[in-house]
């Protein structure tokens, strides 16, 4: 089975992370660990509400996924990219060929990391300055093994890219059915 995992931190967008993490484990063939960048379970959304992850980043091992998935919001995507060992693995997940996947703000993170300079990405709007990529725009865009949104709007989509990515086409059309998704 796939392991997903999907980072929390302070100021995330909870409605971007959730929707595609639910989505995710609707699947039943994936495993989605939602983990905290900080030594506390309990995160904080943009709009005050609050999710406790499974696991604290210090406590994964990330030779044992197949996908990083970053939600968007602010200041989650700062915290997000503050987080040095979040940012070694994500690089090193891309290079490695594995699944990175971000939405709405944080495809800037990508960016900034340089791995978005050879592909097709998109972003919040108000990021796209900092979107160094081959051409910009889109709701959801897969470039190879790195999947960018543009923001809480098309996260059922991006849910449902990822099921197709990291299962098969079939699987993502049983979830859009099940949930009455008729895009």
């Amino acid at each position: 089975m796939k392991k997903v995992y999907a980072f929390l931190a302070d100021g995330m967008e909870e409605v971007e992370a959730l929707m595609v993490i639910d989505l995710l484990r609707r699947t039943k063939q994936l495993e989605v660990v939602t983990v905290s960048v900080t030594d506390d379970l309990l995160i904080e959304s943009s709009h005050k509400i609050r999710v406790y992850a499974d696991q604290k980043i210090s406590d994964i091992d990330f030779e044992q996924g197949d996908c990083i998935f970053l939600p968007g919001g602010m200041p989650g995507t700062t915290n997000l990219e503050q987080c040095s060992l979040l940012t070694e693995q994500v690089k090193a997940y891309a290079e490695q060929g594995k699944v990175v996947a971000a939405i709405c703000a944080a495809p800037s993170i990508l960016s900034h990391l340089g791995l978005l300079v050879d592909k097709n990405a998109t972003s919040y709007p108000s990021f796209a300055s900092e979107m160094n990529c081959k051409n910009y725009g889109g709701g959801v865009v897969t470039d190879g093994n790195i999947v960018t949104a543009k923001g809480l709007g098309v996260a059922l989509e991006m849910g449902l890219e990822l099921i197709r990515i990291l299962v098969d086409a079939q699987c993502s059309q049983t979830v859009a059915e099940t949930i009455q998704f008729e895009g």
